[in-house]
């Protein structure tokens, strides 16, 4: 089990920040390496010719790292979202099919089919989850109902990011590839810190972000795209997309086929080298310690504070062990949560996210347990 890192972060002894699932903060390392990228930026002509290139496949190297990917199945994104556009776009839903989303998932995944359903002739379907927070069972249900037209796609988190009920995504994919249906990922809450193979899951489409668990910035994400679908057209038309498009060649548009990988989806304006630079030092440090080591520090802490809580007898819910992520930890007040929870703990510097009617907590490499000890001391003194 990887030990506490919160030497490697800005973060006072007095602040127990359990809010990773909302936004992590930089680790002092990335902070300086956006400094020297901003820096970078004031004197550009100092910037040596092929550097932009080896920062794109440096970026892009450490994101398929954490998925064991190929290089070439990975684009520069900016956003989940932007991720599930390019996808709508290339992957055909058939008219009379459905599309299968998660009841109150988070809007990337949901609302580009939502807004696409009417106009292309499929329906979306909402899988309902149970009082028991079992999503895959829930999901597996909604695959294999004959009453209902055929399942064309899931559009899924592999964690709900609301109440951290985990998803069986081997399963979800079996039953889904029986059908022969696609499977669309977003693996916000799982990229980093929970095991995901595309070699062995072999998804359409997995896409995450770096603000979240990865330690890393905004306005930077990346998407898997299977090599079946790298046949398809890109969002935005861009240079770099194309096989030769040269501004210092003699003939501007020389050959304007796709490239033939992934990489012909990444993003305009990718080259912003301050957010790439610190995203690819994040996710580097993420590769340092090793997902599984990461993955048993973060059950741990979320053991300790589930064990606390039960032990100290506050009156909240938990899901059940067999169903939760091991590094969200949902709070459920049977009497509703109190007005202002959120607020109320973060006048004692300690953080955590109200989400659909709970309190999530979402620790990470720089929580000990002291943190979680403290944790559980205030939330029963202000749940008194």
């Amino acid at each position: 089990m990887l030990s506490s890192q919160r030497h490697l972060f800005d973060m006072p002894r007095d602040v127990c920040f359990f809010n990773a699932a909302a936004w992590s903060p930089l680790p002092i390392g990335a902070v300086e390496v956006g400094r020297e990228g901003a820096a970078r930026k004031s004197r550009p002509w100092e910037v040596p010719v092929g550097f932009d290139q080896q920062q794109f496949e440096r970026a892009r190297g450490a994101a398929a790292g954490l998925i064991n990917a190929s290089v070439d199945d990975i684009a520069l994104i900016s956003s989940v979202g932007y991720g599930v556009c390019t996808a709508a776009k290339i992957f055909d839903v058939p008219k009379g099919s459905r599309v299968l989303l998660l009841d109150s998932d988070h809007s990337s995944p949901v609302l580009e089919w939502m807004t696409r359903a009417a106009d292309g002739g499929f329906d979306v379907a909402t899988v309902q989850v149970g009082a028991d927070y079992d999503w895959t069972s829930a999901i597996l249900e909604e695959i294999n109902r004959k009453d209902q037209p055929p399942v064309a796609l899931a559009s899924i988190s592999s964690v709900h990011w609301s109440d951290g009920g985990l998803i069986d995504l081997v399963e979800v994919q079996s039953a889904l590839r029986a059908c022969g249906a696609g499977l669309l990922v977003d693996a916000t809450h799982a990229a980093g810190v929970m095991s995901l193979d595309v070699t062995q899951l072999d998804p359409d489409f997995v896409i995450f972000p770096t603000y979240k668990w990865l330690l890393g910035p905004y306005g930077r994400a990346f998407i898997y795209v299977a090599k079946r679908h790298q046949g398809g057209v890109p969002l935005e038309q861009t240079s770099y997309g194309r096989k030769r498009v040269s501004s210092v060649a003699d003939h501007y548009f020389a050959d304007l086929d796709y490239v033939e990988s992934a990489r012909r989806f990444d993003m305009g304006e990718r080259d912003f080298f301050v957010s790439l630079d610190v995203a690819a030092y994040s996710i580097e440090l993420m590769h340092s310690w090793g997902i599984a080591p990461v993955q048993a520090r973060m059950k741990m802490l979320t053991t300790r504070i589930a064990d606390g809580l039960t032990e100290r007898g506050v009156n909240v819910t938990l899901l059940d062990e067999c169903f939760r992520a091991p590094h969200l930890l949902s709070l459920g007040f049977p009497a509703g949560m109190p007005d202002g929870l959120a607020e109320t703990l973060a006048e004692h510097n300690v953080y955590a996210a109200p989400r659909l009617g709970r309190l999530r907590l979402s620790p990470h490499v720089y929580n000990d347990e002291a943190d979680c000890d403290r944790l559980v001391e205030v939330l029963q003194a202000v749940l008194r």
